[in-house]
C-alpha cells in the first residue's frame, strides 16, 4: 500500500491522482473528510482505503507491515495561522507519530516542508543541513514547519530514520485542485477569476523600498513539476535529506497576471490595492529555490516555464472546469 496523507488537500490529492495514473494500485488516503468542498479532488480516485486523521496514527500502528511508501503530505498551511495549538498538533506532533512508526516498521517516508522557514530570505535560499539553524522564519506556520526539520536532523544525528526520508521545501505550487484554498490559493487561481468577473487583475502593492507594485518575486513551481520530483523519490529511493522544491527560477507577480491574460486570450489590465495589514509585517517579497542539492541528489528533469504550465493550468482546467485525472 502506498500511503498519502492530506489526500483531500491539492497535492496530496494530485498525487494520488497521479500515482494511479501510473498504475500504482492499493492507495490509501489519509485525511478528515468532511469538507463538502473537497469531494471533487478525491470523490473519483480508485483508492483502497480511506483513512481519517484522527485515526490514522492507530491505523499505521496496526498496517505498518503492508505499507510499502508513505507520502506525510497532510498539515494545517495557511500561512496566516496564528492558533499556536492546532500548528503545534497537525505540523508539529502528528508529524513525529508519523516519522516514528515509519521508523519502526521500516516505511520509506516523503515528508512536507515549505519555503516559509526561509522567512526574508536574508539568510539565503541554500537547503544544506548546517544552514538550517540559522533561519528565520516570520510566521508561526514557518515556524513549526521549521521545528519539524529541526527535529528530523536531530534524528538523523541520533540513526532513528526511516530506510529512506526526504523532506520537500515546496515553494509557490500551482495548479488544478486548489480551488478550495480561499485566500491562499495561487494567484493564477485568483486571476483567472478576477478576469471573467471583473476583467482586471488585482495585485497587492509593494510596502518595499525599492520594490515596485507587482514587482514581488516568487519562485512560482507547477504541480505538473512537483508530482515529477515526489513520484521520481518514491521510486529511486537514494540520497535521503530535505530538499527544496522550486524552479530555482523567481518570477514577478506581474509575469505571472500576464500569463494568465495570454492564456485567456485577454488584453492584460493589472490594477494594484492595498495589502492587508494582517501580513504586511510578514510578508515574503522574494524567494528562488536553490536547487542544485535536488539535481546532485537525481533529480536532473528539467522544469516547465512559468508561461507554458500557466496556460496549461488555465485552458486545461480552469477554462474546463476540470481537477487532475487519474486514468
Amino acid at each position: 500500500m502506498i500511503v498519502v496523507t492530506g489526500a483531500a488537500g491539492f497535492i496530496g490529492s494530485a498525487l494520488l491522482a497521479e500515482l494511479s495514473r501510473l498504475g500504482y494500485g492499493e492507495l490509501v488516503a489519509v485525511d478528515d473528510f468532511s469538507s463538502v468542498e473537497k469531494r471533487r479532488n478525491w470523490e473519483h480516485l480508485p483508492l483502497k482505503q480511506q483513512v481519517e486523521r484522527s485515526e490514522f496514527v492507530f491505523w499505521l500502528a496496526k498496517n505498518g507491515r503492508d505499507v510499502q511508501f508513505v507520502f506525510h503530505l497532510g498539515a494545517r498551511t495557511k500561512t496566516n495561522e496564528f492558533d499556536e495549538a492546532v500548528l503545534e498538533s497537525l505540523n508539529w506532533g502528528f508529524s513525529q507519530s508519523v516519522w516514528n512508526l515509519c521508523v519502526e516498521h521500516s516505511i520509506p517516508l516523503v515528508y512536507a516542508s515549505s519555503a516559509a522557514t526561509y522567512g526574508d530570505g536574508s539568510q539565503g535560499f541554500g537547503d544544506e543541513p548546517e544552514r538550517l539553524p540559522a533561519l528565520q522564519p516570520m510566521n508561526p506556520y514557518g515556524r513549526s514547519k521549521q521545528k519539524f526539520d529541526l527535529w528530523v536532523q536531530d534524528q538523523v544525528k541520533a540513526e532513528q530514520c526511516p530506510p529512506y526520508w526526504a523532506g520537500f521545501k515546496f515553494f509557490n505550487v500551482f495548479g488544478p485542485g486548489e480551488y478550495h484554498k480561499g485566500r491562499m490559493a495561487s494567484v493564477v487561481f485568483h486571476g483567472f477569476n478576477q478576469v471573467l468577473s471583473q476583467g482586471y487583475i488585482s495585485l497587492f502593492k509593494s510596502y518595499k523600498e525599492g520594490c515596485a507594485d507587482g514587482q514581488q518575486e516568487r519562485d512560482f513551481v507547477s504541480i505538473f513539476d512537483v508530482l515529477k520530483v515526489l513520484v521520481q523519490a518514491m521510486e529511486n529511493r537514494r540520497n535521503s535529506g530535505i530538499y527544496n522544491l522550486g524552479t530555482g527560477q523567481a518570477r514577478s507577480f506581474y509575469d505571472l497576471s500576464i500569463a494568465v491574460f495570454q492564456a485567456m486570450g485577454r488584453d492584460a489590465d493589472i490594477r494594484f490595492v492595498d495589502m492587508p495589514e494582517d501580513i504586511r509585517g510578514n510578508y515574503q517579497y522574494f524567494t528562488q529555490a536553490d536547487t542544485q542539492r535536488l539535481v546532485k541528489a537525481g533529480y536532473i528533469q528539467a522544469f516547465s516555464t512559468l508561461e507554458d504550465d500557466v496556460a496549461r493550468y488555465v485552458q486545461q482546467y480552469l477554462m474546463a472546469n476540470k481537477t487532475l485525472e487519474c486514468g
